[in-house]
């Protein structure tokens, strides 16, 4: 690797060539430290993952809205209905896959015996999910 020559001539012109050799050691060495780390970026941990079945979501029931005001009157979901029709509708509601829930609203100045018909009535269609509504203090 000789940068000048002993011709006196051309001892002060600028040399016109580059020299390539440094480059392609540089570029070789580059490839050969990318073909070892390359493996080692795409390493993942090994794992024995759970096996799991997926279902379906079940809809949420639905909710009957039950109220009795301080006269005795039945009201289901705002509708009025009598005490055998209510009974009727219960017997119908749980039939129905999933049960739905039952949301009673009773006046505070309702006789108890109202209440008592109605959680009798639910009961005997075969009701299980029965819930009372109140106000907050």
């Amino acid at each position: 690797m000789a940068f000048a020559s002993f011709d006196s001539k051309n001892a002060s012109a600028p040399m016109a060539d580059i020299n390539m050799v440094p480059l392609i050691d540089v570029m070789l060495v580059l490839l050969v430290i990318f073909i070892i780390t390359a493996p080692l970026l795409t390493h993942a941990v090994k794992l024995d993952l759970p096996k799991a079945s997926a279902q379906v979501n079940q809809p949420p029931p639905e909710k009957i809205e039950f109220a009795i005001d301080a006269a005795g009157t039945l009201y289901w979901n705002g509708e009025p209905v009598a005490r055998d029709e209510a009974a009727q509708r219960f017997a119908a509601a749980s039939r129905k896959q999933p049960q739905p829930e039952v949301h009673l609203r009773a006046d505070q100045d309702v006789p108890y015996r109202f209440v008592a018909q109605t959680l009798a009535d639910a009961s005997t269609a075969g009701l299980t999910k029965l819930g009372f509504i109140s106000e907050p203090d």
